[in-house]
């Protein structure tokens, strides 16, 4: 890549984006134009791809199902239409690429929500 389009791309990175990955369940605030007004128009749903392109070109998509019809959506991560991305659920999946999704419905489309072990007793080895 040319040196000049690398200290553009580095130039419109985003600063503070939260790290989310598959199966995370995210509400991206997204600014909409619409006539003359410009809105902020929120998008929530499930991570179901991540693509790592150059900093600047990563994308993301997020499936929803709104009134039983499946939604997606790709956003470029560094976008200026995207307001703030937040993360709402932290999923506990096995794959990178969630595309099997797209055939599930209700109950079969859930994914389990990461859980945090947190330790109530020392190891052996670091009592003393």
């Amino acid at each position: 890549m040319h040196p000049k389009v690398a200290e553009i791309e580095r130039e419109q990175r985003k600063e503070g984006v939260p790290v989310f990955d598959a199966g995370d369940t995210v509400r991206v605030h997204v600014k909409v134009v619409e006539g003359g007004k410009e809105r902020i128009q929120v998008f929530e749903g499930v991570v179901i791809a991540t693509k790592q392109g150059n900093d600047a070109r990563d994308a993301f998509t997020v499936r929803k199902v709104s009134s039983g019809v499946g939604i997606e959506r790709v956003f470029l991560l560094n976008s200026p239409r995207i307001d703030k991305i937040d993360v709402t659920r932290r999923g506990d999946v096995r794959r990178a690429k969630l595309y099997y999704l797209r055939t599930k419905v209700g109950k079969a489309a859930r994914i389990k929500e990461k859980r945090h072990l947190v330790a109530h007793h020392t190891p052996k080895h670091a009592q003393g």
